[in-house]
């Protein structure tokens, strides 16, 4: 079984092809990425070594229709998992077109590729801010109507129904994930978590939106792939899965947690101008998955936050290097 996984040198997808070639001896996997300020070659760094032919990489933009025909040739994939995406909020305020650049025409691209080169499946990887802001009480479920608050939610959202729509007008095999905010090993350091850690370690002050008290619901990466590989093999398709791991945390709870377990003073803490259309709340229901899939989330954030913490302190060499990215 061959997997396209594009943007594989990023976050979510370095840590998903490091699990999948791990865990699924079948499995062959052609990584493509073009290689962003989000995505570092770092990232996979020896899987090559390690795993011979069953990895390899492709440096390529997925909105280029060439480089994606030249690959759909050389190959039969059996699925393509598309992690490849802009995915900073603030980046998208400022420069939206990137965003639908990727986001969209790359995800048309892919979609077109695949149904045109007999893909088996289509995992569209998205995010729980499609559905907006969430009040007080209550969790998004797949039937939660889209409304996303910023150009980044919104291109994903328009991805996810592009996605959706080619499985209704071509038979395409797809399935859509939309996951809560990951933590753990190689995420860029522009993020919340990583962002703190560092700046914590180097006594620098940590700017926080407005009050601090926006709450998300934090899963680690490694149960968030775990959902994805259940997703690929058995799930149905024209769905969409939600994946969470029911961990709400205020962001300044959070902060606090990292500069505790670094011994840091709370006193580094620098409340900052808001967010330009800065959702209050997030929260997943995942039921649907974990009955569906029999899958569950392993990690507890405050457990997996704090591991999360050891490795960038254990990690100086990995992040050092982004800093000026």
């Amino acid at each position: 079984m061959r997997l396209l996984i594009t943007g594989g040198c990023g976050f979510i997808g370095s840590n998903f092809i490091r699990y999948i070639l791990e865990h699924y001896g079948p499995a062959f996997v052609t990584n493509v990425d073009a290689l962003t300020y989000a995505g570092s070659i770092t990232n996979v760094a020896g899987l090559a070594e390690q795993y011979g032919e069953r990895y390899e990489f492709l440096h390529a933009d997925i909105a280029n229709a060439q480089q994606i025909e030249a690959l759909m040739h050389k190959h039969q994939f059996f699925a393509v998992i598309n992690f490849a995406a802009e995915s900073h909020v603030d980046r998208s305020i400022d420069s939206p077109q990137n965003f639908v650049h990727t986001n969209v025409i790359g995800t048309s691209v892919m979609l077109d590729c695949a149904r045109r080169y007999g893909v088996k499946r289509f995992i569209q990887i998205s995010t729980d801010e499609v559905y907006g802001s969430l009040g007080p009480e209550g969790k998004f479920t797949e039937t939660t109507p889209l409304d996303p608050s910023s150009p980044y939610s919104s291109s994903k959202a328009g991805a996810d129904l592009l996605a959706l729509a080619y499985h209704k007008t071509y038979g395409l095999e797809v399935l859509v994930t939309r996951c809560s905010n990951n933590y753990g090993p190689y995420q860029f350091p522009e993020k919340l978590i990583p962002l703190m850690i560092i700046k914590a370690l180097k006594n620098e002050p940590l700017p926080v939106y407005g009050d601090g008290r926006n709450v998300r619901d934090w899963i680690h990466v490694e149960d968030h792939c775990r959902a994805i590989f259940s997703v690929l093999l058995e799930g149905k398709p024209g769905e969409v899965y939600n994946i969470g791991a029911d961990g709400e945390l205020e962001n300044i709870e959070v902060v606090k947690m990292i500069l505790a377990q670094l011994g840091k003073p709370e006193s580094l803490i620098r409340h900052v101008t808001d967010r330009l259309g800065h959702d209050r709340r997030y929260a997943i229901d995942s039921s649907k998955t974990q009955r569906t899939l029999n899958w569950k989330p392993l990690h507890r954030p405050e457990q997996g936050i704090r591991e999360t913490i050891d490795w960038y302190v254990a990690h100086r060499a990995w992040w050092e290097p982004l800093l000026n990215c």
